[in-house]
């Protein structure tokens, strides 16, 4: 098994937006070979963001580094930078 991890820090008062997008995107994960979960988890705020953690969870990790060369990754980042103001 092989765990996958980010950080990200979200502004103060934009959280609900910050989770609608993950809810709401098309991760291309289905059906890619390897993939068990994904899961969003929400941490401690501070003043000015508060900081989620997300973590997909992988038979191995060259099924992981498969899927981010594969067509699947492009599709499920390519508007990832549209966000931002999160």
């Amino acid at each position: 098994m092989f765990i996958a991890m980010n950080r990200f820090k979200i502004a103060r008062g934009r959280e609900d937006d910050f989770v609608a997008v993950w809810k709401n995107r098309d991760s291309h994960l289905a059906g890619v070979p390897g993939f068990r979960q994904f899961h969003l988890l929400r941490g401690e705020s501070q003043d000015d963001h508060t900081l989620f953690a997300s973590h997909s969870v992988w038979d191995s990790r060259t099924a992981f580094e498969a899927w981010t060369r594969s067509e699947a990754f492009r599709m499920a980042h390519r508007n990832a930078g549209d966000t931002r103001a999160c």
